[in-house]
């Protein structure tokens, strides 16, 4: 055994596994050993069909297939190729056009979005606002690069977005801070489904105008919209944008956007980060600080998945083939959460509200040990503080309806 730490810590807790990557793995290997029919993986967090194959969509393979070598062996810039920014722009807000002035910056995935965002709008040290139930690489990024999370609680008792505690929230914050990143991961929000709606949507508006009324300090509304094209209407799911133009100068609006679920092309790493704002000079700045981050970091992103996102948008007939394939599949997704919700009715499970997306959240206390207890059926979740996520997006329908009655006998059992 060492007697050296080569590594530094940083005052960052870092775990020896990822944990979603980790209960994934026992998944595969008790598959491996009793048959892949008797284990229900819902880890994933990817589209899987029927028979447990990723989800690929062909109008986007024969795109990549049709690449020039230049397409994919040349550097592109920093900022990503002038086609890609106006393509990704259209894919994020579709027949949207924001009144306001914009900045585009390419990055892997949206992961490389939210963690420049942190880096360029908080300082050192600061908390970063998300919702109680959050994606748990939030935490990673955020400690990574010296700051930490803090939550405000997502929904009420009756099941509507929390404003009454996101404000309360927000004003703690800045009370403490010159500035506040505030991450809100929706439609579809990952782990449990929940959207913001028009009226949730109004509330988050007025609760930070308010809490910068006094233009002393200044808030970045990060808002991640990942299962954006898999939350139903895609049109309709984009209606929130017009209420994010006119904020304060000091209310900056980030969309983060990634190719990963859109465009199943979860492993090219690409998506970009597009700041919405009234002030030129801010746009001008967002785009030199996150080129700067990016060059530190990751230099630049994948050519050949900028490449495929601006073929697909040069030519109308192969968007709506791309948009056509993607849809069929959302309603695949959309019917499984359906089966799920009623299921869990029946049985009286404790959801997080859901509306769509990739997972559902059942609520339960001792997580960890009802994780573990599903294990011995061969039924693989991922707890997540006071619930289990459930990966919808990775099994069928038929496991969709049959996965609530067990998951209650689980709770019961650990429970009592």
């Amino acid at each position: 055994m060492s007697n050296y730490k080569m590594a530094e810590a940083n005052h960052r807790i870092i775990p020896t596994e990822d944990k979603i990557f980790g209960i994934n793995q026992s998944a595969k290997k008790m598959a491996a050993e009793i048959g892949a029919d008797k284990v229900v993986n819902a880890t994933i967090g990817s589209l899987l069909d029927n028979d447990g194959n990723l989800v690929i969509l062909s109008s986007v393979v024969e795109v990549l297939k049709s690449l020039t070598p230049n397409d994919y062996a040349e550097y592109a810039p920093i900022t990503g190729t002038p086609d890609f920014i106006k393509a990704i722009n259209r894919a994020a807000f579709g027949s949207y056009v924001p009144n306001a002035y914009t900045a585009t910056v390419a990055t892997p995935g949206g992961t490389g979005a939210i963690r420049n965002t942190i880096q360029n709008y908080s300082k050192r040290g600061d908390q970063v606002l998300t919702s109680d139930w959050y994606w748990a690489p939030y935490n990673t990024i955020a400690q990574d690069i010296e700051r930490t999370i803090a939550t405000f609680t997502l929904t009420d008792d009756k099941g509507k977005f929390n404003a009454v505690s996101f404000e309360s929230k927000i004003n703690e914050l800045l009370s403490k801070q010159d500035g506040l990143v505030i991450l809100l991961n929706t439609p579809a929000h990952n782990p449990t489904g929940y959207s913001l709606d028009l009226e949730d949507w109004n509330n988050v508006i007025r609760v930070t105008k308010n809490a910068v009324a006094d233009g002393k300090k200044k808030l970045t509304l990060l808002v991640d919209v990942a299962y954006l094209d898999y939350a139903g209407d895609e049109e309709e799911n984009r209606k929130f944008f017009p209420l994010l133009e006119g904020l304060p100068e000091n209310i900056l609006v980030v969309i983060t956007y990634s190719l990963s679920k859109s465009y199943t092309m979860y492993g090219m790493r690409s998506g970009a980060m597009i700041c919405m704002t009234g002030n030129k000079e801010i746009a001008d700045e967002f785009k030199t600080v996150c080129s700067f981050s990016a060059r530190g970091t990751w230099s630049n992103c994948n050519r050949a998945a900028m490449a495929t996102l601006s073929h697909i948008y040069a030519d109308n007939n192969l968007l709506s083939k791309v948009t056509k394939e993607r849809q069929q599949y959302c309603k695949t997704l959309l019917q499984r959460g359906k089966s799920f919700q009623e299921a869990a009715n029946e049985v009286s499970l404790n959801m997080v509200p859901f509306v769509a997306g990739f997972f559902v959240t059942v609520r339960c206390e001792n997580a960890e040990a009802v994780g573990l207890e599903l294990q011995k059926q061969g039924i693989f979740t991922v707890p997540v503080g006071k619930g289990l996520r459930v990966s919808i997006a990775s099994i069928p329908e038929e496991k969709c309806k049959s996965l609530p009655p067990l998951i209650s006998q689980a709770i019961k059992n650990v429970n009592g």
